[in-house]
């Protein structure tokens, strides 16, 4: 792969709530060093839904000497509130950009299912209960392909306006894109026990266009069901307001299987030179590690960290997180690729 990388959450808003409520510039910065010098990753996507955030992110980043992904990730706007956001964040990457990082624009992340107007639904709720019913989603899909083509042409049109790097768009495998306006096709492709039998050749197929192909999120929870979920893990925690309250079942801990997952998943990667590939992701905030099992959240997360409610870690005795086992299987496996 040319570049390895992990995804890192400055805050996806949903209902009130954002998923990283205590933002701190200062740890973000130490927080890329770590991620470039410590996990050997070269590259970060950077998401969420505060462009300012993402700023602050994309700066931290390329200080450390990280390849930029600026990915604005939202929910719940309309196309024309997110056009003028996208708008917005292209001239903050272009700012970037100019100072001589290497900076790539991504013009949103799932928009069928985040942004309205591509399916049935004000709310992400109303949007996937739709998908979950046969007739409403066969119709939305229906009509998805023009609509969703349109507003990204717009999309790209309103960044390249702005912005002078590459650009792309992070899409669910379902999503039907144009890839035509892009420079890299982009996809959150997680395997799981439902696609297994055919996400190698899909992965193989879409790394033999004429564009490079980028991973824009892989990755699993540290239990061991986690397989079998794939990147369904939200649907394992009952949330209200935007914020999880508790496990819907008593989940065994096993953070072996995001070590195997993510094994796994590179050298199928790598074994058709997909161009980019990030782990999602760093650390999820708003699902905290606890002693007690009936409340540790951190089951449900992605991150490589367990990111801790009280005291900082032992680790980093200035990080409010320990890492995880697949923070060292990461480190290592990149390290195997800057030594060969």
């Amino acid at each position: 792969m040319r570049m390895r990388g992990v995804t890192y959450d400055t805050g996806f808003l949903s209902e009130g709530t954002s998923t990283h409520p205590n933002f701190d510039a200062t740890r973000v910065y130490k927080e890329m060093e770590i991620i470039q010098r410590d996990l050997n990753c070269t590259a970060v996507r950077v998401t969420g839904g505060e462009p300012e955030r993402l700023e602050i992110a994309a700066q931290a980043a390329a200080a450390a000497g990280l390849e930029v992904w600026f990915s604005p990730f939202t929910n719940d706007l309309d196309q024309e509130e997110l056009l003028a956001l996208l708008a917005d964040c292209a001239t903050r990457a272009e700012r970037l950009r100019i100072t001589g990082a290497e900076v790539i624009m991504v013009t949103g992340a799932e928009l069928m299912l985040f942004t309205r107007g591509f399916l049935p639904g004000k709310t992400l709720q109303e949007r996937l209960t739709a998908l979950s019913e046969p007739t409403a989603s066969s119709a939305a899909f229906a009509k998805l392909p023009p609509l969703l083509n349109d507003f990204l042409a717009r999309a790209v049109d309103v960044v390249r306006a702005r912005f002078g790097g590459r650009v792309t768009y992070a899409a669910l495998p379902s999503e039907p894109v144009n890839w035509e306006p892009f420079d890299f096709i982009a996809v959150d492709a997680y395997n799981s026990s439902e696609v297994a039998h055919l996400y190698a050749d899909s992965i193989n197929k879409m790394a033999s266009s004429n564009k490079p192909l980028v991973i824009s999120e892989f990755g699993c929870m540290a239990i061991k069901e986690a397989f079998d979920l794939g990147g369904r893990g939200m649907f394992i925690v009952e949330w209200e307001g935007g914020r999880a309250v508790q496990l819907k079942d008593r989940y065994k801990r096993d953070e072996s299987e995001q070590c195997r997952y993510f094994n796994d998943s590179i050298s199928i990667f790598e074994e058709v030179s997909v161009d980019t590939a990030f782990w999602c992701t760093f650390a999820c905030h708003n699902l905290p590690y606890d002693d007690d099992p009936d409340k540790d959240f951190d089951r449900a997360s992605y991150g490589i960290v367990r990111v801790l409610q009280e005291n900082d870690g032992t680790t980093y005795p200035d990080m409010p997180w320990e890492p995880k086992k697949v923070f060292y299987t990461i480190a290592a496996r990149y390290a195997d690729v800057i030594e060969s």
